[in-house]
């Protein structure tokens, strides 16, 4: 059995998780939350065991390189990052209903890798711009950083279905959102599924449709079962200080991540800054991520001004990650078809 059967097993192992712990949450079943942390837990001790099979097994081949050169590579260890944050972060706060809103990041990142189209799981050689000793230090501070901005996110949606609206407005807002979030996935669809705009629209218009049957199915469930739901998360101040944490840790992670990605580019072409779309992108993050510390510490934000925040601050880490992809640049050997 190889690295790459045993990761595309896990790819449904995670799945099954962020299933029974949605299944959980919904039904009110904590049987099903316990038997999902030991599949959880189960799942990143078999994704651990594909990484590390598969930087044996470059070893074998005569590349010999840590797993974290391409694409399909980092979405690996950006789903067990995940899951490790998750695992560690469900110790702490004692609910598992956190689950349902971030294992399934974890599924969709596995998912991705194994699926897509383009995405090759077979260990390549070294481009000559990673033969270089940063490569492990700089990969895994940016993805621990992207990991816990995955959870941050989480935890903010979290908040904002907690809190719920304050009042019930119609406005511009109630014509924005729609609007933002038509982009949003046009823009997702074109980076992540299709190759052209129209096709990217075909696929964008029927899940925006659908996000909206659902939320307006949501709002006329019984207030007792809505309530019931709810009563299941943790106190919003709770949500609160748990994703300013995970945003402070990403911060950290990422803001060392940058640096070493820096001093690897002195190495590798000879400056520290070249306003590459990736190197942009990752400052154009940072800047949102800094504002939103900035916001809480300096002028006491918190709640769904944050929230929203962070939710906008994620968008940016998958543009980072994936959209950069599309533009040409020195970074392009993390392309799609990589």
């Amino acid at each position: 059995m190889n690295s790459s059967l045993i990761l595309s097993i896990i790819t449904f192992v995670y799945g099954l998780a962020g299933f029974l712990y949605i299944f959980a949450w919904v039904f009110k079943k904590p049987a099903a939350g316990q038997l999902a942390t030991w599949i959880a837990l189960i799942g990143w001790v078999g994704n651990t065991a594909g990484i590390i099979m598969r930087w044996v097994e470059s070893y074998q081949m005569g590349i010999g390189h840590a797993p974290f050169s391409n694409l399909y590579e980092s979405l690996v260890f950006f789903a067990w990052t995940i899951a490790l944050i998750y695992l560690v972060i469900e110790r702490k706060a004692d609910n598992r209903i956190i689950g349902a809103f971030t294992m399934p990041i974890a599924f969709l990142a596995m998912s991705y890798a194994a699926l897509r189209a383009g995405i090759t799981s077979e260990i390549q050689p070294l481009i000559p711009a990673l033969k270089s000793n940063w490569l492990i230090a700089h990969v895994i501070t940016c993805f621990i950083g992207y990991a816990a901005f995955a959870t941050a996110f989480g935890i903010s949606a979290m908040y904002l279905i907690k809190q719920g609206r304050d009042e019930e407005k119609i406005g511009w807002l109630d014509f924005a959102k729609p609007l933002t979030l038509f982009i949003f996935m046009l823009l997702f669809s074109r980076v992540l599924l299709a190759n052209n705009w129209v096709m990217s629209a075909i696929i964008a218009l029927p899940i925006c449709l659908v996000f909206y049957i659902i939320v307006f199915l949501a709002r006329r469930m019984p207030e007792d079962f809505k309530n019931r739901l709810l009563a299941m998360f943790p106190e919003p101040v709770i949500l609160d200080e748990l994703g300013y944490q995970m945003t402070l840790f990403g911060f950290l992670f990422l803001s060392i991540g940058i640096i070493s990605g820096a001093v690897w580019a002195n190495s590798a072409w000879g400056r520290y800054w070249g306003w590459d779309p990736k190197e942009t992108w990752s400052l154009v993050t940072w800047f949102i991520y800094a504002t939103m510390l900035h916001a809480r510490l300096m002028r006491g934000w918190r709640g769904k001004r944050i929230a929203y925040l962070s939710l906008v601050g994620f968008a940016a880490v998958l543009f980072t990650y994936f959209g950069v992809n599309l533009l040409p640049g020195l970074h392009s050997y993390g392309a799609l078809g990589q």
